[in-house]
């Protein structure tokens, strides 16, 4: 979307609009602001980046176990397009407000704002997607629905598609213009193009934001009836559950949408329509007076909107159980690993070779005893794992392994070594015999002989 517009009055056969040049550096008492704001763009790119790509991995690890979902794909999607925002759109952005005159050249004055409002409409199409996805899910959640990974592409590749046509003419109408102050990137729209764009203006925003986000909370309506009259059923308690979880999450982020985006919305066709009213000239009822949008406004128009990128996948993460316990999997497998790298590796003195979880210690002059002993018996503590159950594809066994694991270095315990003691040597009582059944058997045999 656009930075801090300022409708240019200089330009007598066009209307333009100075869409990323910083105009509060102009204003003495807002000259602060050329470092606040950048600080807080940065800090909205740092937080949104770390909790978008944690998302992601989880989403991806999900996918590879074999959990791929039509829902799942297009919240990928949604911390995709959040993501690319955050990567691209927002250090440019930052780096205009830091600047009086525009220093990144034209082709990313071309480029900025036509991305940016790529990115927020690809991500308004998929929460309208996402709507009509989880209402077939509530409808039926008992049905098995398979969808291939090609037909996933495709949707995707229509939603991009869409979303990368309809800000074209944002791409086609900017350019840089020389100024006292330096260069600056505007949006000039031609005499000839004035009719285009009289009609583009009021069909980009209702094609963009009001239709996709009315489209989706009619959806959602649909959604809390069908939960509404499920209410009084107890089969299918734990589904009905998950179903209610699931619309929770995405009603949120339709919500956070629609209102964190809808401030520069405001902001556009307010500044849009100046351009136009500036394009027609004076009238004859009185003086040409053309308002731009307050400085306030636009500013915290701007920010909301890139704020929006650091709020979704704080909900995906916060309201899904799922991305809960994957973010928990997650942490163990890395938490693990690292515990993993910095055992030190056997030299030398220690044995390689897989040791027995009951170690026997040595005696000089005793005999083992018979063969019916510890086959059967785990040591006090310990547990044999012929595999680590992280080889399986099981996130949320890692800590049982961990939990699971006996000091395997030949240190002798102190029970198991006095366990061996007693038995080769015989002393232990009867009510303290840890074997009975061996007892028992040889009983009846002493008797016949």
């Amino acid at each position: 979307m656009d930075k801090l517009p300022r409708v240019n009055l200089t330009a007598a056969n066009s209307s333009t609009v100075d869409r990323l040049h910083p105009s509060f550096i102009e204003h003495g008492s807002y000259q602060h602001l050329c470092v606040l704001v950048p600080v807080i763009l940065g800090v909205i790119c740092v937080l949104g980046l770390a909790s978008t790509l944690t998302a992601m991995g989880i989403l991806i690890s999900n996918a590879h176990r074999g959990k791929l979902s039509l829902i799942n794909a297009l919240i990928l999607n949604l911390m995709f397009a959040d993501g690319l925002v955050l990567a691209f759109a927002l250090p440019f952005r930052a780096a205009a407000f830091s600047k009086p005159s525009w220093t990144l050249g034209w082709t990313v004055c071309k480029t900025c704002d036509w991305f940016l409002q790529s990115c927020m409409a690809a991500k308004s199409f998929t929460v309208a997607v996402l709507a009509k996805a989880c209402y077939r899910y509530v409808s039926n959640p008992t049905k098995q629905v398979s969808i291939r990974l090609r037909s996933i592409l495709l949707v995707m590749w229509f939603l991009w598609l869409s979303a990368c046509s309809a800000p074209i003419p944002t791409w086609l109408f900017s350019s840089l213009q020389r100024e006292t102050r330096g260069l600056v990137c505007v949006q000039v729209v031609p005499s000839e193009a004035q009719d285009f764009m009289s009609v583009y203006v009021k069909a980009y925003p209702l094609g963009v934001f009001c239709a996709p986000l009315s489209f989706a909370l009619l959806y959602f309506w649909r959604v809390y009836g069908q939960c509404q009259r499920r209410c009084s059923k107890t089969q299918n308690l734990r589904t009905q559950i998950r179903s209610r979880k699931l619309t929770l999450m995405l009603f949120s982020l339709t919500v956070a949408m629609a209102t964190m985006w809808l401030p520069q919305w405001v902001v556009w066709v307010w500044e849009r329509h100046a351009a136009e009213r500036e394009a027609q000239g004076p009238g004859e009822g009185g003086p040409f007076v053309v308002f731009s949008p307050p400085l306030l406004l636009s500013l915290s128009a701007l920010l909301l909107t890139f704020f929006l990128s650091l709020v979704n996948p704080l909900i995906v993460l916060s309201l899904s159980e799922e991305f809960r316990e994957g973010y928990r999997g997650l942490w163990r497998r890395l938490t693990l690993r690292k515990h993993t790298l910095s055992n030190p590796k056997p030299g030398p003195h220690a044995p390689t070779a897989p040791q027995s979880p009951c170690p026997r210690p040595e005696t000089s002059g005793q005999p083992r005893g018979g063969d019916g002993g510890l086959g059967s018996i785990p040591c006090q503590g310990t547990t044999v794992d012929p595999q680590p159950q992280m080889e399986q594809g099981g996130v949320g066994d890692a800590e049982d392994e961990a939990e699971g694991e006996s000091p395997r270095d030949g240190i002798v315990l102190l029970d198991v070594e006095q366990f061996w003691h007693e038995r080769e040597t015989g002393s232990m009582t009867e009510e303290n015999d840890p074997i009975p059944w061996e007892h028992q058997e040889g009983a009846p045999t002493e008797g016949k002989k």
